[in-house]
């Protein structure tokens, strides 16, 4: 059971104070743990005089430590009791470091999705030919590599098998989507224009809201909301301004309608993610399943997946599933760029290894921002990268040949998405009376 503890910063309790209400005592006895915002306990010592009381409300719950010395020296304390264990929170500076982070972590998050955006471009200039055999190259290899580092991080002791030991029926639903999200993705991508993608993977960031609000209980003020909806039209203007107005409408609604499952399907499995990561601190008591552990089983249970939708994929993208070993060969060969089917591969292998590190890199990334914050903002950061990709593209990129213009509407849509984004992250003043009241998430 966990009992949810605030602490008064400034200034002292008014009218909550005197009413009658029931007194929980802790064991005396009970061991002091300091527990950071990350959840990383780590004991510290064990307290033989000092005695807790939970003091239960409506509104807030409140532990006073009372020292046994008196003599007006008490020390406010955050603290919180998880089971038979009370537990420190040190805060002093939590808030500021949290969000310098948060902020490290979505720089970090766009900077490689521009970067993924940009070399996946690149990598099919050798592979144009062969984009299937990349997809296949990038989802396969990654479970070889995350294994890899799976292992490494295992024998560092930076995993324990009570994160290997958690329920793998959560990677398996996430594998699934995954494989879900690729298959009608790719489907509706290949009748699609690429003017009309930008417009509704919008959709992802509306379905991230709604399942957040559904599974996660999350609440979105005003500013939230509107912010939210500034970004998906700044997108929308930015990439979209120059397209042809009936694009939609000559795709038709099928096609149309199967991306936006589509993302509904990637929004599903970012809160999945969350998910799982909310879940893993409780069954750890407070601790954190490291990142490696999610990526790895969930690209393993998608690369089972997409082996099942094999014959299906490979239709979609005009290989027959007949010809499917011949196509993976001298893809495998472009991709090397060696043999006498290498003819026009150039740029291979080092466009397509950059693709998939940068790609590899970014996938890690954006779950560590998961990790850290919400699904709403992962997927905003990686939103971020779209409008800032659209202008690279009209830099002169090696082996791109002539760069593209940049739409009419770029910088209107630049600046709406900008505005949308500083909405979204504005808090107003909580201060009442001169006290603060910080919530505590045990």
């Amino acid at each position: 059971m966990s009992i949810c503890i605030r602490r008064i910063i400034t200034g002292e309790l008014p009218s909550p104070v005197s009413r009658r209400v029931p007194a929980t005592k802790l064991p005396a006895r009970s061991p002091v743990h300091h527990v950071n915002f990350n959840h990383r306990p780590a004991i510290i010592s064990r307290s033989t005089t000092t005695r807790f009381y939970v003091i239960e409300a409506a509104e807030f719950a409140d532990v006073f430590r009372r020292g046994g010395g008196g003599g007006g020296n008490e020390k406010w304390r955050r603290l919180c009791a998880v089971g038979d264990q009370v537990v420190e929170i040190n805060d002093s500076r939590e808030s500021s470091d949290r969000t310098a982070e948060i902020m490290v972590a979505a720089t970090a998050t766009v900077v490689l999705g521009v970067g993924n955006r940009v070399l996946y471009k690149l990598a099919l200039v050798p592979l144009k030919k062969y984009p299937f055999f990349l997809a296949q190259l990038a989802t396969f290899g990654y479970v070889l590599v995350y294994f890899t580092i799976l292992y490494l991080r295992y024998h560092a002791g930076k995993v324990t098998d009570e994160m290997l030991s958690l329920p793998k029926t959560p990677f398996v639903a996430v594998g699934l989507l995954e494989a879900l999200a690729a298959a009608s993705g790719m489907a509706a991508g290949a009748i699609l224009s690429g003017a009309t993608i930008p417009i509704l993977s919008q959709s992802f960031l509306v379905w991230q809201l709604l399942l957040s609000f559904i599974f996660l209980g999350r609440r979105y003020s005003l500013n939230q909301l509107f912010g939210c909806f500034l970004v998906a039209v700044g997108v929308i203007i930015t990439v979209a301004s120059g397209s042809s107005a009936g694009s939609l409408v000559e795709a038709g609604i099928f096609w149309s309608l199967l991306m936006i499952v589509s993302f509904l399907f990637q929004a599903a499995d970012t809160v999945l993610k969350e998910v799982i990561f909310l879940d893993a601190a409780k069954r750890l008591k407070g601790g954190t399943v490291d990142l490696f552990v999610v990526n790895s089983y969930g690209s393993a249970y998608q690369a089972v997946f997409i082996c099942l939708l094999l014959p299906f994929l490979s239709k979609l993208w005009g290989v027959p599933f007949t010809q499917l070993p011949n196509y993976l060969r001298d893809g495998a060969a472009c991709f090397l760029n060696i043999g006498t089917l290498s003819g026009g591969c150039d740029g291979a292998p080092l466009l397509p290894l950059l693709f998939i590190i940068v790609n590899m890199g970014f996938n890690i990334s954006l779950l560590h921002l998961l990790q850290i914050s919400s699904a709403v903002v992962s997927c905003l950061a990686s939103t971020v990268s779209v409008p800032i990709s659209v202008f690279l593209f009209t830099l002169p990129l090696p082996y791109l040949g002539v760069a593209s213009s940049l739409p009419p509407g770029f910088i209107a849509g630049a600046i709406i998405l900008v505005l949308g984004m500083l909405i979204y992250t504005w808090r107003p003043s909580s201060r009442l009376n001169n006290q603060e009241i910080d919530n505590c998430h045990c």
